[in-house]
């Protein structure tokens, strides 16, 4: 009836709930167990109203699959992870400039968070990405280009003073 996991967690809220009624004392047990009291009371209702199925783990909303992005878009965005391994913001931009489709890079960490993709393998990192050129030539000088700029100044007695 219950996955492993929420039988797990109803029996360990009965055990909790079980060991305050035996020994009679509600701050012992929250304090031995390290949970409050207001989540020990409201377990304690919802085991009362609804039995078992009201001390299963859920989320104070439900998810809105109206938000979600389309399967095809979501196919993209796990090509363009997987391919050129690119994160939200970049992920975001490129569909947005290549696709014309607008997904903000939240929308794009969602769905690599769903498909387990949110964090990129350990060899990669940004910088080598980068490639990166030095510079440098066989002979010292090749290819040395100088600028050189001549000023003349007068002074008050009309004499050209050079500067450089």
């Amino acid at each position: 009836m219950f996955g492993k996991e929420q039988q797990r967690e109803i029996n360990r809220k009965l055990k909790i709930l079980k060991e305050a009624e035996k020994c009679n004392n509600i701050s012992f047990a929250c304090r031995h167990y390290g949970i409050s009291r207001v989540t020990f009371y409201r377990w304690q209702r919802h085991y009362r109203q609804c039995g078992d199925k009201g001390l299963i783990n859920s989320k104070p909303c439900p998810q809105n699959i109206k938000i979600r992005v389309c399967a095809e878009t979501e196919k993209q965005i796990i090509f363009l992870r997987k391919t050129f391994l690119f994160g939200p913001m970049s992920i975001s931009w490129y569909l947005d400039k290549y696709f014309n489709i607008k997904v903000s890079q939240n929308g794009v960490r969602g769905v690599l968070l769903r498909h387990n993709m949110n964090i990129l393998p350990k060899y990669i990192t940004r910088h080598s990405q980068r490639v990166f050129r030095r510079y440098e030539k066989e002979t010292p000088g090749h290819h040395v280009q100088v600028d050189v700029k001549f000023l003349f100044f007068q002074n008050k007695y009309n004499e050209k003073i050079k500067k450089f």
